[in-house]
Protein backbone atom coordinates (compact mmCIF):
# COMPACT_ATOMS: atom_id res chain seq x y z
CA UNK A 1 0.00 0.00 0.00
CA UNK A 2 1.24 3.14 -1.25
CA UNK A 3 1.17 5.76 1.61
CA UNK A 4 -1.86 8.72 0.84
CA UNK A 5 -1.68 12.22 2.27
CA UNK A 6 -4.27 12.17 5.38
CA UNK A 7 -5.20 16.04 3.94
CA UNK A 8 -5.13 15.69 0.05
CA UNK A 9 -5.14 18.68 -2.08
CA UNK A 10 -8.30 17.26 -3.95
CA UNK A 11 -10.40 18.50 -7.24
CA UNK A 12 -12.93 17.26 -9.70
CA UNK A 13 -11.47 17.93 -13.28
CA UNK A 14 -14.79 18.14 -15.90
CA UNK A 15 -13.70 17.52 -18.90
CA UNK A 16 -15.97 19.22 -22.04
CA UNK A 17 -15.74 20.31 -25.97
CA UNK A 18 -18.03 22.09 -28.04
CA UNK A 19 -17.51 19.44 -30.72
CA UNK A 20 -19.35 16.52 -29.41
CA UNK A 21 -19.96 14.11 -32.56
CA UNK A 22 -23.69 13.30 -31.76
CA UNK A 23 -24.70 16.59 -30.86
CA UNK A 24 -22.53 19.21 -30.74
CA UNK A 25 -22.72 22.22 -28.70
CA UNK A 26 -25.08 19.82 -26.16
CA UNK A 27 -22.91 21.21 -22.61
CA UNK A 28 -23.84 25.07 -23.73
CA UNK A 29 -27.78 24.05 -24.73
CA UNK A 30 -30.24 25.96 -23.32
CA UNK A 31 -32.55 24.26 -20.38
CA UNK A 32 -35.01 26.14 -18.25
CA UNK A 33 -33.26 29.31 -19.29
CA UNK A 34 -29.62 28.64 -18.91
CA UNK A 35 -27.01 26.31 -20.32
CA UNK A 36 -27.07 22.89 -19.08
CA UNK A 37 -23.12 23.28 -17.89
CA UNK A 38 -24.57 25.60 -15.55
CA UNK A 39 -26.33 22.67 -13.63
CA UNK A 40 -23.79 20.60 -14.16
CA UNK A 41 -21.20 23.16 -12.42
CA UNK A 42 -23.61 23.75 -9.72
CA UNK A 43 -24.23 20.43 -9.16
CA UNK A 44 -20.72 19.58 -8.74
CA UNK A 45 -20.59 22.38 -6.37
CA UNK A 46 -22.67 20.82 -3.35
CA UNK A 47 -19.69 18.50 -2.68
CA UNK A 48 -18.03 21.44 -1.73
CA UNK A 49 -14.47 20.53 -3.70
CA UNK A 50 -12.48 22.88 -6.05
CA UNK A 51 -13.53 22.68 -9.51
CA UNK A 52 -11.87 22.87 -13.04
CA UNK A 53 -13.01 22.71 -16.32
CA UNK A 54 -10.47 20.90 -18.95
CA UNK A 55 -11.21 22.48 -22.58
CA UNK A 56 -9.90 21.70 -25.86
CA UNK A 57 -7.67 24.83 -27.43
CA UNK A 58 -9.84 24.82 -30.39
CA UNK A 59 -11.45 27.71 -30.89
CA UNK A 60 -14.62 26.40 -30.94
CA UNK A 61 -14.51 25.88 -27.25
CA UNK A 62 -13.64 29.72 -26.57
CA UNK A 63 -17.41 30.02 -25.35
CA UNK A 64 -16.49 27.10 -22.82
CA UNK A 65 -13.85 30.17 -21.60
CA UNK A 66 -16.02 32.61 -21.37
CA UNK A 67 -18.13 30.20 -18.86
CA UNK A 68 -15.40 29.36 -16.80
CA UNK A 69 -14.81 32.87 -16.27
CA UNK A 70 -18.36 33.95 -15.91
CA UNK A 71 -18.19 31.32 -13.22
CA UNK A 72 -15.07 31.90 -11.63
CA UNK A 73 -13.94 28.42 -12.57
CA UNK A 74 -10.04 27.51 -12.84
CA UNK A 75 -9.34 26.43 -16.26
CA UNK A 76 -7.31 24.44 -18.02
CA UNK A 77 -7.06 24.06 -22.28
CA UNK A 78 -5.34 21.37 -24.09
CA UNK A 79 -5.64 18.84 -27.10
CA UNK A 80 -9.15 17.51 -27.67
CA UNK A 81 -7.80 13.72 -28.59
CA UNK A 82 -5.13 13.72 -25.39
CA UNK A 83 -7.65 14.14 -22.92
CA UNK A 84 -5.13 12.30 -20.08
CA UNK A 85 -2.96 15.46 -21.05
CA UNK A 86 -5.83 17.64 -20.12
CA UNK A 87 -6.19 16.35 -16.45
CA UNK A 88 -2.30 15.58 -16.20
CA UNK A 89 -1.75 19.94 -16.98
CA UNK A 90 -4.67 20.34 -14.56
CA UNK A 91 -2.99 17.88 -11.37
CA UNK A 92 0.72 19.30 -11.78
CA UNK A 93 -0.29 23.20 -12.36
CA UNK A 94 -3.19 22.76 -9.07
CA UNK A 95 -0.82 20.62 -7.44
CA UNK A 96 -3.52 17.84 -7.35
CA UNK A 97 -2.59 14.77 -5.79
CA UNK A 98 -6.45 13.12 -5.63
CA UNK A 99 -8.80 13.46 -8.99
CA UNK A 100 -12.12 13.51 -9.79
CA UNK A 101 -12.75 12.78 -13.01
CA UNK A 102 -16.10 13.62 -14.21
CA UNK A 103 -17.80 14.48 -18.09
CA UNK A 104 -19.74 18.14 -18.51
CA UNK A 105 -22.77 16.60 -20.73
CA UNK A 106 -24.20 14.80 -16.82
CA UNK A 107 -25.86 17.90 -15.43
CA UNK A 108 -27.46 15.77 -12.71
CA UNK A 109 -24.68 14.42 -11.74
CA UNK A 110 -24.95 14.43 -7.77
CA UNK A 111 -21.68 15.97 -5.47
CA UNK A 112 -22.51 14.44 -2.36
CA UNK A 113 -22.11 11.56 -4.07
CA UNK A 114 -18.38 12.53 -4.79
CA UNK A 115 -18.04 13.78 -1.41
CA UNK A 116 -18.32 10.75 -0.38
CA UNK A 117 -16.46 8.99 -2.51
CA UNK A 118 -13.77 11.16 -1.85
CA UNK A 119 -13.97 10.75 1.81
CA UNK A 120 -14.30 6.91 1.54
CA UNK A 121 -10.61 7.37 -0.65
CA UNK A 122 -9.38 9.04 2.03
CA UNK A 123 -9.98 6.90 4.73
CA UNK A 124 -8.43 3.70 2.52
CA UNK A 125 -4.93 6.06 2.82
CA UNK A 126 -4.12 4.30 -0.08
CA UNK A 127 -2.29 6.22 -3.45
CA UNK A 128 -3.04 3.04 -5.42
CA UNK A 129 -6.48 3.18 -5.28
CA UNK A 130 -9.39 3.37 -7.78
CA UNK A 131 -12.40 4.25 -6.39
CA UNK A 132 -15.35 4.97 -8.88
CA UNK A 133 -19.31 4.11 -9.65
CA UNK A 134 -18.23 2.74 -13.20
CA UNK A 135 -17.04 -0.53 -13.07
CA UNK A 136 -19.87 -1.89 -10.87
CA UNK A 137 -22.96 0.06 -12.65
CA UNK A 138 -25.71 0.18 -10.18
CA UNK A 139 -25.95 4.14 -10.72
CA UNK A 140 -27.73 5.25 -14.10
CA UNK A 141 -25.15 6.74 -16.57
CA UNK A 142 -24.70 10.67 -16.13
CA UNK A 143 -23.65 10.11 -12.50
CA UNK A 144 -20.99 8.69 -13.09
CA UNK A 145 -17.73 9.89 -11.76
CA UNK A 146 -14.16 8.33 -10.98
CA UNK A 147 -11.44 8.87 -8.14
CA UNK A 148 -7.82 8.45 -8.51
CA UNK A 149 -4.05 9.53 -7.79
CA UNK A 150 -1.89 12.02 -8.85
CA UNK A 151 0.63 8.34 -8.50
CA UNK A 152 -2.16 6.96 -11.29
CA UNK A 153 -2.54 9.23 -12.98
CA UNK A 154 1.40 10.00 -13.46
CA UNK A 155 2.02 6.64 -14.21
CA UNK A 156 -1.01 6.50 -16.75
CA UNK A 157 -0.09 10.08 -18.43
CA UNK A 158 3.83 8.26 -18.56
CA UNK A 159 3.02 4.75 -19.81
CA UNK A 160 -0.04 5.02 -21.69
CA UNK A 161 0.60 5.26 -25.49
CA UNK A 162 -2.67 3.36 -27.17
CA UNK A 163 -4.92 6.56 -28.78
CA UNK A 164 -7.76 5.30 -26.61
CA UNK A 165 -6.27 5.33 -23.61
CA UNK A 166 -5.51 9.03 -23.89
CA UNK A 167 -8.72 10.02 -25.36
CA UNK A 168 -10.68 8.18 -22.64
CA UNK A 169 -8.42 9.25 -19.78
CA UNK A 170 -8.65 5.99 -17.13
CA UNK A 171 -8.05 3.13 -19.15
CA UNK A 172 -4.90 2.46 -18.36
CA UNK A 173 -5.32 2.81 -14.67
CA UNK A 174 -8.82 0.52 -14.30
CA UNK A 175 -7.72 -2.20 -17.04
CA UNK A 176 -4.81 -2.34 -14.21
CA UNK A 177 -2.06 -2.68 -17.04
CA UNK A 178 0.41 -1.64 -14.32
CA UNK A 179 -0.36 -4.51 -11.91
CA UNK A 180 -0.48 -2.52 -8.75
CA UNK A 181 -3.79 -1.05 -8.75
CA UNK A 182 -6.06 -1.89 -6.24
CA UNK A 183 -10.08 -1.22 -6.78
CA UNK A 184 -13.29 -0.09 -4.33
CA UNK A 185 -16.74 0.29 -6.20
CA UNK A 186 -18.82 2.86 -5.17
CA UNK A 187 -22.43 1.11 -5.42
CA UNK A 188 -26.20 0.95 -4.15
CA UNK A 189 -28.23 -1.97 -2.76
CA UNK A 190 -31.45 -1.38 -5.23
CA UNK A 191 -29.57 -1.55 -9.02
CA UNK A 192 -30.32 1.59 -11.56
CA UNK A 193 -28.12 1.50 -13.93
CA UNK A 194 -30.26 0.73 -16.52
CA UNK A 195 -31.42 4.10 -16.70
CA UNK A 196 -29.73 6.74 -18.39
CA UNK A 197 -28.90 10.43 -17.32
CA UNK A 198 -26.07 11.49 -19.45
CA UNK A 199 -26.49 13.63 -22.69
CA UNK A 200 -25.11 12.20 -25.96
CA UNK A 201 -28.02 12.80 -28.42
CA UNK A 202 -31.02 14.81 -28.61
CA UNK A 203 -33.09 12.14 -27.08
CA UNK A 204 -31.17 12.23 -24.18
CA UNK A 205 -31.22 16.13 -24.35
CA UNK A 206 -35.14 16.05 -24.57
CA UNK A 207 -35.35 13.90 -21.08
CA UNK A 208 -33.04 16.08 -18.91
CA UNK A 209 -35.03 19.10 -20.69
CA UNK A 210 -38.50 17.82 -18.99
CA UNK A 211 -36.69 16.08 -16.22
CA UNK A 212 -35.33 19.94 -14.82
CA UNK A 213 -38.27 21.96 -16.73
CA UNK A 214 -41.12 19.93 -15.30
CA UNK A 215 -39.80 18.07 -12.41
CA UNK A 216 -37.07 20.34 -10.92
CA UNK A 217 -35.16 17.29 -10.90
CA UNK A 218 -31.88 19.50 -10.76
CA UNK A 219 -32.71 20.36 -6.94
CA UNK A 220 -33.14 16.37 -6.01
CA UNK A 221 -30.83 14.54 -4.42
CA UNK A 222 -30.17 10.92 -6.19
CA UNK A 223 -32.08 8.76 -4.40
CA UNK A 224 -35.37 11.25 -4.92
CA UNK A 225 -34.24 11.76 -8.84
CA UNK A 226 -34.18 7.69 -8.92
CA UNK A 227 -37.59 7.57 -7.08
CA UNK A 228 -38.97 10.23 -9.68
CA UNK A 229 -37.99 7.62 -12.59
CA UNK A 230 -39.29 4.69 -10.90
CA UNK A 231 -42.59 6.54 -10.84
CA UNK A 232 -42.29 7.51 -14.13
CA UNK A 233 -41.51 4.77 -17.17
CA UNK A 234 -42.85 7.00 -19.59
CA UNK A 235 -39.90 9.46 -19.09
CA UNK A 236 -37.49 6.64 -19.28
CA UNK A 237 -38.90 5.27 -22.12
CA UNK A 238 -37.77 8.63 -23.75
CA UNK A 239 -33.67 7.87 -24.30
CA UNK A 240 -34.36 3.90 -23.09
CA UNK A 241 -33.08 3.10 -26.71
CA UNK A 242 -30.09 5.05 -26.89
CA UNK A 243 -26.64 2.65 -27.03
CA UNK A 244 -23.78 4.06 -25.12
CA UNK A 245 -21.19 4.98 -27.20
CA UNK A 246 -18.17 2.36 -27.14
CA UNK A 247 -14.87 2.97 -25.29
Amino acid sequence: MADFPSVPRVGIISQARMTSTRLPGKVLMPIGGQPMLQYHVSRLREAELPIYLAITTNTTDNPLADFAADQSLPLVRGSEDDVLSRYWSCAEQYELNLIVRVTSDCPLLDGTLIRRGVEEYIRQGDARLYLSNVLERTYPRGLDFEIFSRELLAEAFQQATQPSDREHVTPFIHQNRSGRVRFRHFTRPANRSAYRLTVDTADDFELLKVLIEQHHAHQLPTDALLDLLDAHPELVALNAHIEQKKV
